[in-house]
C-alpha cells in the first residue's frame, strides 16, 4: 500500500506567507494524481513536503500508512524527478541511472539488472555510454526518470518535468510518462501549471489556488462540473467565457440580460442551478464553453447572442473566433482571475478587448469576416452559473 495522504497540512514561511492552507488530499495506491494551478498556488510546496524538502508547519503527512513528518527524504522511500533533470554531467547515462542504487550500496548485479531494465523501458539502451551533454532534452528527462524508477520507490514525485521541452516533445513525453506509470502502477504525484498536461495525464486532478485546494476530481468532471468560478475559468482550452449578466424571473421562466440582449435559460440548466431563481434582479456570472457557441445558422433552435468578431485563428480542422460583446467580464488570466475573486464585490471589467471565445469547425468559419456583427447560437442547456460575489455555483 503506497497511499500518500495529507491531513490538514499547513505551510508557513518566514514573513507570514501562508503557502499551503489546511490541505487534505489523498493520492490512492497506484494512482496518477496531478496538482495543477497558477504560479504561487502552493502545488510545488505541497510536493516538496512529500519529498521531505520542506518542513510541514502543521497537520500530518503519511506515505504507505506511515506518518513521515519527521523523517528525512532518504527515509521516505520516494523518488523525485525535477524540472531541470539534475543529472551529473561527468557520469554516463548508465552511471546516472545507477547513482541512487550505488548510494544505497545495492549489489552490483542488481544494479546492472535494474539499469538495463530501465533503459529498455525508456528506450535508452543505445545511449547508456553517453554523457548528458550528448543527449537531447527528451532523452535527458528519460534518464532522470530512469534514475527514479530503478529504485522501485513507493511513490514518484514529478515537479514540472516537461516545462523545458519544446511543444512537440512535450506531447510525446506526456504519453511516455502516462504509459510508464500505467505499466509500473506506482503512486505518482505530478505537479504542473499546464492544465492540458493535467487533463490528459491524471487519473484525478487537484486544482489549487492561493494555497487552497479548490477541487479534486476526474478530469472530465472538473471540466463539466467545476466547483467554483476559479476552477471554471482555469480548466479548459480555450478558457471558459465568464460574463456578468442580470437575472430576470418571469412566470417561472428565467432569462439572463447581457447589456440589452436576452438569453433564456433551458430547463436542464435550471435543474442543475436551481438557486438562480432566487437571484431575480441581481447579477450572476454566466459561464459558456467555447464549443457551446456556434454560428446561429447551424443551430436555429437555440437562443442567440450578437457579438463583434475581433480575431480569427485558423488551426486546420478548427478555427478559434474571438468576439467582443457588451458585457462585464472577468479577466481570463488565471492570476487576474484570482485577484477578481478575492474582491468581495466580484468586480468585473468592461470589455475593451475580445471577451467571448468560440471554437468552430473550419468550414463554419469560412464565411466570417472581421469586425462583422455575428449572431451566435448559445447552447443554454450547457451553460454554468455562479454567484458574482463568492464564485460559488448556484446549485
Amino acid at each position: 500500500m503506497a497511499e500518500v495522504v495529507f491531513r490538514d497540512v499547513e505551510k508557513f514561511y518566514e514573513g507570514g506567507v501562508h503557502a499551503v492552507q489546511s490541505l487534505s488530499l489523498e493520492a490512492h495506491d497506484g494512482e496518477f494524481l496531478v496538482l495543477v494551478g497558477p504560479s504561487g498556488c502552493g502545488k510545488t510546496t505541497a510536493l516538496r513536503m512529500v519529498a521531505g524538502l520542506e518542513e510541514i508547519s502543521d497537520g500530518t503527512l503519511s506515505i504507505g500508512g506511515r506518518v513521515v513528518n519527521d523523517l528525512t527524504p532518504k527515509e521516505r522511500d520516494v523518488a523525485m524527478v525535477f524540472q531541470n533533470y539534475a543529472l551529473y554531467p561527468h557520469l554516463s547515462v548508465a552511471e546516472n541511472i545507477a547513482f541512487g542504487l550505488r548510494l544505497r550500496k545495492t549489489p552490483k548485479d542488481v544494479i546492472e539488472e535494474r539499469v538495463l531494465w530501465a533503459a529498455k523501458l525508456l528506450d535508452l539502451t543505445p545511449y547508456l555510454a553517453r554523457r548528458p551533454k550528448e543527449l537531447s532534452g527528451g532523452q535527458r528527462q528519460r534518464v532522470a526518470m530512469g534514475r527514479a524508477i530503478v529504485r522501485h520507490p513507493q511513490a514518484f514525485l514529478m515537479d514540472e518535468p516537461l516545462s523545458n521541452l519544446d511543444a512537440k516533445l512535450r506531447v510525446q513525453m506526456r504519453a511516455d510518462i502516462a504509459r510508464l506509470q500505467r505499466e509500473l502502477e506506482t503512486t505518482t504525484i505530478y505537479v504542473t501549471h499546464d492544465q492540458v498536461e493535467a487533463m490528459t495525464m491524471g487519473d484525478r486532478v487537484a486544482v489549487m489556488s492561493g494555497g487552497i485546494l479548490q477541487q479534486v476530481d476526474a478530469p472530465q468532471r472538473l471540466y463539466d462540473h467545476p466547483a467554483n468560478l476559479f476552477v471554471a475559468g482555469f480548466i479548459g482550452t480555450p478558457p471558459m467565457n465568464l460574463l456578468e449578466a442580470a437575472v430576470r424571473v418571469d412566470n417561472g421562466s428565467v432569462s439572463l440580460t447581457l447589456a440589452d440582449q436576452q438569453v433564456p435559460l433551458a430547463d436542464e440548466t435550471l435543474a442543475r442551478y436551481p438557486a438562480v431563481r432566487g437571484y431575480d434582479g441581481r447579477s450572476v456570472v454566466l459561464g459558456v464553453r467555447s464549443d457551446h457557441l456556434q454560428p446561429a445558422r447551424q443551430r436555429p433552435d437555440l437562443p442567440t447572442l450578437t457579438a463583434r468578431l475581433e480575431l480569427l485563428e485558423a488551426l486546420g480542422s478548427q478555427s478559434i473566433a474571438y468576439f467582443r460583446v457588451d458585457a462585464q467580464t472577468l479577466r481570463p488570466d488565471a492570476e487576474d482571475l484570482e485577484d477578481d475573486l478575492e474582491k468581495p464585490e466580484g468586480e468585473g471589467v468592461t470589455a475593451t478587448r475580445p471577451n467571448l471565445v468560440a471554437s468552430f469547425a473550419a468550414r463554419d468559419a469560412l464565411a466570417l469576416k472581421l469586425d462583422d456583427e455575428i449572431v451566435l447560437a448559445v447552447d443554454v442547456a450547457q451553460v454554468h452559473l455562479f454567484d458574482a460575489e463568492t464564485g460559488a455555483p448556484l446549485r
